[in-house]
């Protein structure tokens, strides 16, 4: 018999938020795998990635498509903001990677996130957030600068101000997204949310990616691969995440599935024969002692927001 308790709740909810950010972190070497076998820019399989996933949760959904279009008449415009967000915060993320490099770009614009989304639930609730919160968010911002090694990049972030700036968007628009999203799923369910907001993200970085190009010569392996992102790395993960969601803040969300470059880095050692520094172990343990933690002492689930 299922637990029904607040802590039990809580629990199931950090658990599918750390589905979510593993399953991200397996995105990264694939995408290097399509990359080298298709010559496709870095916002071109972003698209790819969101065209697979939405016509993936579309079959699936078909014989819920009525629910599904109802559920768009609820929130037309929260839900297109929830694609659109979803297609911005990938698009600004490879400009600034492309800019200031791989380090730089992930810490900004996943370290950002918890720090916004947190002042923002302080400033709306007017109660600062739980000690083990806190002290979590913080050890996984230190975590995530670790394994990236920032400091390996800063030669080129003098010269990046753009990249920066499309850094610091990145992230902006992740901790906005996140935010609209938890409210959103109070309305809405997480397959339909889920469905709705692939397609309206794909739609939306199309004219992007058609400008780059989205041209290849398909083959068995780069289509299971595309086949693999889009199914996976997105349409499952984003149901765990708008299902773990709905019972927990949008700042320790952003915290648990900072598991995304933990994962990439572990998949990166084992799979590409990266090698594993003292500092990138280092910032793995506190990630991982940050995730802990918030499974040790799970926040309250928040009150409930209608949509409507």
């Amino acid at each position: 018999m299922f637990s029904s308790s607040p802590s039990a709740g809580a629990r199931l909810s950090l658990l599918h938020l750390s589905i979510a950010g593993i399953l991200w972190g397996t995105a990264g070497v694939v995408v290097q795998l399509v990359a080298a076998r298709t010559g496709l820019g870095a916002v071109a399989i972003g698209f790819y990635r969101l065209l697979f996933a939405a016509a993936t949760m579309l079959i699936l959904g078909l014989p819920a498509r009525r629910r599904i279009w109802a559920a768009f008449r609820t929130a037309p415009v929260a839900v297109v903001a929830a694609g659109a967000g979803l297609a911005a915060y990938q698009a600004f993320y490879f400009v600034a990677v492309r800019l200031t490099g791989v380090s730089i770009a992930t810490v900004i614009s996943l370290g950002l996130a918890p720090i916004l989304l947190s002042a923002a639930e302080t400033i709306r609730t007017r109660r600062r957030p739980a000690d083990a919160e806190l002290i979590a968010s913080a050890a996984a911002v230190i975590g995530l600068v670790l394994i990236s090694g920032a400091t390996l990049d800063g030669a080129r972030a003098g010269a990046g101000t753009l990249g920066l700036l499309a850094a610091i968007a990145s992230g902006t628009v992740y901790a906005a997204s996140t935010a609209l999203s938890r409210h959103t799923t109070q309305g809405i369910r997480p397959l339909h949310l889920t469905t709705l907001s692939c397609t309206a993200g794909a739609i939306t970085l199309a004219p992007i990616a058609v400008a780059q190009g989205v041209t290849f010569t398909p083959s068995l392996p780069s289509i299971t691969q595309l086949a693999y992102l889009g199914a996976i790395t997105t349409a499952l993960a984003y149901a765990c995440f708008y299902t773990g969601l709905r019972s927990t803040t949008g700042s320790v969300a952003v915290v648990v599935t900072l598991l995304e470059p933990l994962t990439a880095a572990l998949l990166a050692v084992l799979l590409l024969g990266e090698p594993l520094t003292t500092t990138a172990i280092i910032g793995s343990l506190l990630l991982f002692g940050a995730v802990t933690t918030l499974y040790l002492k799970p926040a309250p689930s928040p009150e409930p927001s209608l949509t409507r």
